[in-house]
């Protein structure tokens, strides 16, 4: 979730609706209200926002301090004015980037990633078997060919991709897709998402690269991994058959996590 913070309603209005159309999702804030929410939100939510984007507002780069102070969220700052000494304010009190306006939704996307590249060397792209998925906002590419997927879908799978190396469950899977402020919308649309991702996925692939744990959530893997997991369910299934008791089968129970 990319958080905005502008005096002007219309300018965090704008800013949603740009990084919305490139399916991010975004909420803005006056400074009074963030201030509010900011320092009553709980680690938790926190944790789902992705960016914060500081506009105009007065005395921001208090803000910006007590950002950094609670958080290590990343912060960029847009410079309204030419001045040299008003953009090393906003990087001394702790901005990980500045840029001038006007700004273009997709070089918010791509500052973004070269922040996270630099705090936790986060790579460009990440690779599974011939899936290749990118952060930069560009659909995924198997085998070269471009996979073209809705704006959800395509979060989903990124938000899997980044965090390959744990299972993910549904409610984080929706703040990172959704935001924590959306109230018209349910958590149980991300299992629709991911059921036809998957389907998309298995249909190019030949194998299902999401593989689903009850309680324990979504993870992304490769062909390899997702063979193991086949195998060892078909093993549990065959152990189930020979007790003849009518326990429902292992691959059943690795339905969408709830």
């Amino acid at each position: 979730m990319i958080i905005i913070v502008d005096e002007r309603i219309e300018v965090t209005e704008a800013y949603c609706a740009s990084l919305g159309r490139e399916g991010l999702s975004t909420t803005g804030f006056n400074h009074i209200e963030f201030d509010g929410w900011f320092h009553s939100a709980g680690l938790h939510d926190l944790a789902a926002v992705e960016t914060i984007i500081i506009g105009s507002f007065p005395d921001r780069e208090r803000a910006i301090s007590a950002i950094k102070l609670r958080s290590n969220i990343p912060v960029i700052a847009v410079n309204e004015t030419t001045g040299l000494e008003s953009t090393l304010n906003l990087f001394s009190t702790g901005a990980d980037d500045v840029v001038r306006k006007p700004v273009h939704a997709r070089e918010f996307i791509a500052r973004m990633g070269a922040i996270k590249r630099r705090i936790c060397a986060a790579p460009r792209q990440s690779d599974f078997g011939h899936l290749k998925i990118y952060f930069d906002g560009r659909d995924p590419e198997i085998l070269g060919q471009v996979l073209m997927l809705p704006r959800r879908e395509r979060r989903i799978l990124e938000y899997l991709a980044a965090n390959r190396m744990r299972r993910v469950n549904r409610s984080l899977i929706f703040n990172a897709v959704y935001g924590l402020f959306d109230e018209e919308v349910e958590e149980s649309v991300v299992e629709s998402h991911i059921s036809k991702l998957r389907k998309k996925l298995k249909h190019a692939l030949g194998y299902d690269p999401i593989d689903t744990k009850r309680y324990l959530g979504y993870q992304l893997v490769g062909p390899n991994e997702a063979a193991q997991a086949n195998a060892a369910a078909a093993d549990v299934d065959n152990d189930f058959a020979g007790t003849g008791l009518g326990f429902p089968a292992a691959s059943d129970l690795l339905v969408e996590a709830a």
